[in-house]
């Protein structure tokens, strides 16, 4: 069935009221707590992209509201990932804040004694209990350790996506056009498409060379997660050293021959073959592969917020050149569903906090119409500051500043005015890089979503560049990529259950951690492998490999862990149907 926001909207109105009314509580609750004194607040953040002193537009505002400096502490940048957890952890201060996993590192972090105790001061976090359902269910003994992110009330069998999924073919789309819209009926089927749209641009904006991928390792874990991206075209994400499938209809052994995990590697090989992957991915990080977007250099992104956020600028746009999805024939896109209890991360507030007080406030208004317009992820949709860069206007919609089109919709790097912190707009977005509601659903303050991409304002106004008009009249006249999807049946939607997979005893971590750097070894040099002799049996040396290392014992627990998680996604669907009944 065809999602609409517009009925979302009809059924977030009924909410709209109390939300309003618990927002403008809050807000006077907070003035007991003393802010005279500027306190800096590390913030350890497992999800970061950026390490070190907040700046810009989003630091002044959370000094202005709070006193409060943000310090970025991020394993991603830092380049230790684990161990940076594990340093800190056991010198007994992870941070003043905390957003993390919520499954075993929550369990560890309360056993340890390094969160604070919330209970008191949840009673006052009016945002947040708006969603208490969700917070207990993470806090399951009663005592309130953290706050779950990307809550939501929207059903959990909805995808929580707004225009695109998470994962999907995303292909610069004016090439795709210049090569005849050549119908691509398997995954193996795009790398002809890719020869001809390469050598029809064999050069980027900047006159560097072109390549139909660019990869890069920052984000391995137990699988080179390049591979993992393409086995969720379909239908399949990852739980360990499984693939399990967003239906729970099947479950695949990664390093398999026959495995989808297999099939991506053997891609890339082939790729690479033919001289389409970037030669640089096996040594870039994320920041230098996201230049290369920027610059016209990739032809192929796995999300729409890699490839359209770094290219469909506006003057891209109305030059007639941007990312769009192409459809594989015989494809089924995994879709996270809406969270019903909250997703992979939660933030909580260190036990050496040294103002638990006012750190709760700010959490709590990270969950606050303003402070998720002003927070959740600019590459999918971040409205930012009423007044600056977008208001209401005389039609009582929501819509965009001139401003807010410089800063949201172009490269040019519009500067914030100084009463808002100076500075490039797009230096100043937040760096804590997680939603704590999710985007698709109602502000209360707007009646609209809280993805501006998806205001009826924008919509009229953006739509109607060259590049989308030329997509919608190759795509049945979908109004997004999720419509197309629905429309063709080619979206399987995993049923939002917050499911996380219990912590590993020490015997099975330390087997998980040898047999995944085998694995991500092993894949690399498969991918760049000098022929197909080679790939053979480096697949076989990975293969024996892991198993000579306890592979299959670590994979029995992956398999009941997965098929717990589908237990969990058809209790969550019972449950949904149950409260829709009353």
């Amino acid at each position: 069935m065809k999602k609409s926001w517009k009925k979302l909207v009809a059924l977030g109105i009924i909410a709209t009221s109390s939300l309003a009314l618990l927002s403008a509580c809050s807000s006077k609750k907070t003035a007991s707590v003393d802010r005279s004194e500027t306190i800096t607040v590390d913030v350890y953040d497992d999800v970061a992209n950026y390490m070190g002193i907040q700046k810009g537009w989003f630091a002044q505002l959370v000094k202005d509201k709070f006193n409060i400096e943000l310090n970025i502490i991020a394993p991603n940048v830092a380049g230790n990932g684990d161990t940076l957890y594990q340093t800190r952890t056991a010198a007994g201060d992870l941070g003043d804040i905390i957003i993390t996993g919520s499954g075993e590192h929550y369990n560890e972090l309360v056993q340890a004694g390094l969160l604070y105790d919330s209970t008191e001061l949840y009673k006052k976090m009016d945002n947040v209990k708006e969603y208490d359902a969700a917070v207990q269910h993470l806090n399951s003994d009663g005592t309130i350790y953290g706050f779950p992110t990307e809550v939501s009330s929207t059903s959990p069998t909805e995808p929580s996506e707004a225009q695109d999924p998470t994962f999907g073919t995303y292909l610069r789309w004016d090439l795709y056009g210049k090569v005849g819209y050549p119908q691509v009926n398997t995954l193996e089927d795009l790398l002809p498409v890719l020869a001809a749209m390469q050598e029809a641009n064999p050069t980027s904006d900047s006159g560097k060379k072109v390549y139909a991928f660019s990869l890069f390792g920052d984000w391995d874990g137990n699988m080179m997660g390049a591979a993992k991206q393409l086995a969720a075209l379909y239908g399949y994400d990852e739980l360990g050293f499984v693939l399990a499938k967003a239906d729970g209809s099947d479950y695949q052994s990664i390093i398999d021959s026959d495995s989808q995990y297999v099939r991506a590697l053997k891609f890339y090989f082939e790729a690479n073959q033919l001289g389409f992957v970037d030669p640089e991915s096996t040594t870039q990080n994320y920041d230098t592969l996201y230049s290369k977007f920027q610059d016209g250099q990739v032809l192929f992104s796995w999300w729409p917020w890699l490839g359209q956020a770094a290219y469909n600028t506006t003057d891209n746009l109305n030059a007639g050149k941007g990312f769009m999805s192409v459809p594989i024939k015989d494809q089924k896109i995994f879709s996270y569903g809406a969270y019903a209890y909250g997703g992979k991360q939660f933030i909580g507030i260190g036990s050496n906090a040294k103002d638990p007080e006012r750190i709760a406030e700010f959490i709590d208004w990270l969950y606050s119409p303003e402070g998720e317009r002003a927070n959740s992820s600019s590459s999918q949709g971040s409205a930012g500051i009423e007044g600056l860069t977008w208001d209401i206007n005389d039609d009582g919609l929501p819509e965009l500043t001139d401003f807010g089109k410089s800063a949201l919709l172009s490269s040019d790097g519009a500067e914030v005015p100084e009463e808002y912190g100076s500075g490039s707009y797009s230096d100043g977005l937040s760096t804590l890089n997680v939603d704590t509601i999710i985007p698709i659903d109602i502000d209360p303050d707007t009646n609209s979503p809280y993805y501006f991409t998806l205001w009826d304002t924008y919509q009229q106004e953006y739509n109607t560049n060259p590049v989308i008009t030329d997509w919608n009249s190759h795509m049945d006249n979908a109004e997004t990529t999720i419509d197309y999807l629905e429309k063709n049946d080619q979206l399987l939607v995993a049923p939002g259950a917050s499911y996380i997979a219990p912590e590993d005893d020490s015997e099975i971590e330390t087997l998980r951690n040898q047999v995944k750097s085998t694995v991500v070894e092993y894949s690399w040099k498969m991918v760049f492998a000098k022929d197909e002799a080679e790939f053979n049996s480096l697949l076989k040396e990975m293969q024996d490999t892991a198993k000579g290392l306890n592979y299959d014992k670590v994979l029995a627990i992956d398999m009941q862990n997965a098929k717990d998680q589908q237990k969990a996604r058809e209790e969550v669907v019972k449950e949904a149907k149950a409260d829709d009944n009353d």
